[in-house]
């Protein structure tokens, strides 16, 4: 990704592009693959791979802006933990309780044959399938 789209991707979340969350656009989406995090790892992370400062506050309200604009996705695990995922597309996700890592499954790598119906008033938002790992 070139450093415009990251301008580009800021401007449309609605943020300016200040040097800090420059810096946290292009460490979360000028990569390869898939990255998931919390908040918190992504503060650690930052701090050993960036010269710029960067407040835990502005950590959170960034990704909370990129998530709210469809940059990133949030996956809670056991609802007490929340990672975020740079892949936005329709998938599902192995996690690792030992290592605490989310790892990516296809979306046509599982085969779903039968979804009960939703209770009265409800609908089903989607469908995501978690399995749990251990050694």
């Amino acid at each position: 990704m070139k450093k415009i789209d990251i301008l580009k991707k800021l401007r449309t979340s609605g943020l300016r592009p200040t040097k800090q969350r420059v810096e946290i656009a292009r460490f979360l989406f000028e990569r390869e693959k898939t990255f998931h995090f919390t908040v918190e790892s992504l503060n650690k992370l930052l701090a050993k791979k960036t010269t710029a400062k960067i407040s835990l506050a502005t950590i959170y309200n960034t990704v909370h802006s990129f998530k709210t604009a469809g940059h990133l996705s949030e996956v809670e695990v056991r609802g007490n933990k929340s990672y975020f995922d740079t892949n936005v597309s329709n998938h599902h996700h192995f996690y690792d309780s030992e290592t605490s890592e989310l790892i990516d499954i296809d979306a046509n790598d599982i085969v779903i044959q039968k979804i009960p119906k939703a209770p009265n008033g409800k609908k089903i938002k989607n469908v995501e399938v978690f399995i749990n790992l251990k050694n």
